[in-house]
């Protein structure tokens, strides 16, 4: 197994986990990593002396990387964020910035300005001349209305921008309330950065699916250890650091939020009394399935009447996760066929003791993320 050839230190980190055997050859794959080099020596001419002669590099923008998943979009974009000789610089999940930008933008209308945005793109500009964005996706109008003028105060302040998508710039926000205001913020991504289609070969996710179980029976510690290590093992995160996984709030309708006990790379991790023992809804189900591509789900009891209502929440959080193409991994009391074995309401839950079923097959494992 060859490496591409010689390049700079984000091309060099790449061939070396080709060397491992970690990676596989990919021509995708090495055409981006190559950019992204082109990228950072860009990022250096912002520095010192020449940073002087040149003022703001507007021509230097960033690098939208996207295909389907497990090609290795987040692994390029965590190699450029460690080798591009920059600082500052921020990794972010896209979601949990549009978070904090929509709060932020709160407190510059507090403040008194008129319009926030310029005050705002100057400030992130100040804290990160590149920004890596994780998984770029927009389902509300609410990101949609701002995302152009942002991004353009950003790019022309001088921030360059790496980030990864499972779409392409033309179809982000596809059939979106009022999607032609958010047309420009497409024309900007294509016009004002690389866009790189990876579309490998590889499906290096469900690589790491292989062996593992989906479905775990019954509830208790062999069943979460097993979880645990599935996740450790989708996440590439170090088992060792397993105290300090990131947490994140999940921003649903009416401006409420979901605190997610695990959250890394598209993978959360929820108990069932969090998702269906309280009140919620179709919506707050599908801000989740639209969020992370896999859930794990502990402590899915045996249902029946006397549950109806969690049982009926369950219904509808298996429906948006499987229309939406998401893997879930879980821990539960009893089989898909034994979970609610009668009562009332038990005829009707064979329908999703069917979509479970069929979530558990290489088929529907295969396939990438998003509504089908």
């Amino acid at each position: 197994m060859t490496p591409h050839g010689p390049g700079g230190p984000v091309a060099a980190a790449y061939d070396r986990l080709l060397a491992a055997g970690e990676l596989k050859a990919d021509p995708d794959q090495a055409r981006a990593a190559a950019a992204l080099d082109r990228l950072g020596q860009e990022l250096s001419l912002r520095r010192g002396f020449f940073a002087r002669l040149l003022g703001r590099r507007r021509d230097v923008c960033g690098i939208y990387l996207w295909g389907g998943v497990g090609r290795g979009k987040s692994m390029l974009m965590d190699l450029a964020f460690d080798h591009i000789a920059v600082t500052p610089k921020r990794r972010v999940h896209f979601h949990a910035f549009m978070l904090e930008v929509h709060e932020r933008l709160r407190s510059e209308r507090a403040r008194g300005h008129g319009d926030p945005i310029p005050a705002l793109a100057e400030a992130i500009a100040s804290e990160s001349l590149l920004l890596c964005f994780d998984e770029m996706v927009v389902n509300n109008p609410a990101d949609a209305m701002i995302l152009s003028r942002l991004f353009t105060a950003l790019l022309e302040e001088g921030v360059a921008v790496v980030t990864t998508s499972n779409r392409a710039p033309s179809d982000l926000y596809k059939d979106g309330l009022n999607r032609e205001l958010f047309l420009p913020f497409i024309h900007l991504l294509e016009d004002r950065l690389e866009v790189i289609p990876l579309n490998g070969p590889t499906d290096y996710r469900l690589d790491r699916l292989h062996g593992v179980e989906t479905w775990h029976v019954p509830n208790g510690p062999a069943a979460t250890e097993a979880l645990s290590r599935a996740f450790f093992q989708l996440t590439d995160y170090p088992v060792e650091d397993r105290a300090n996984v990131p947490t994140e709030e999940l921003a649903l309708p009416g401006g409420r939020t979901l605190h997610v006990p695990k959250s890394l790379k598209g993978v959360a991790v929820f108990s069932f009394k969090r998702l269906c023992g309280e009140a919620r809804g179709a919506a707050d189900y599908l801000a989740l399935a639209q969020r992370f591509h896999t859930v794990i789900l502990v402590g899915i009891p045996v249902m029946g009447p006397e549950k109806r209502n969690e049982a009926a929440r369950f219904v509808t959080l298996v429906d948006a996760l499987y229309e939406h193409r998401v893997k879930l991994l879980a821990a539960a009391d009893a089989e898909p066929s034994a979970l609610y074995p009668a009562g009332s309401g038990a005829f009707e839950f064979q329908r999703t003791v069917s979509r479970l079923e069929e979530m558990r097959s290489a088929d529907y494992l295969a396939q990438g993320h998003g509504a089908a």
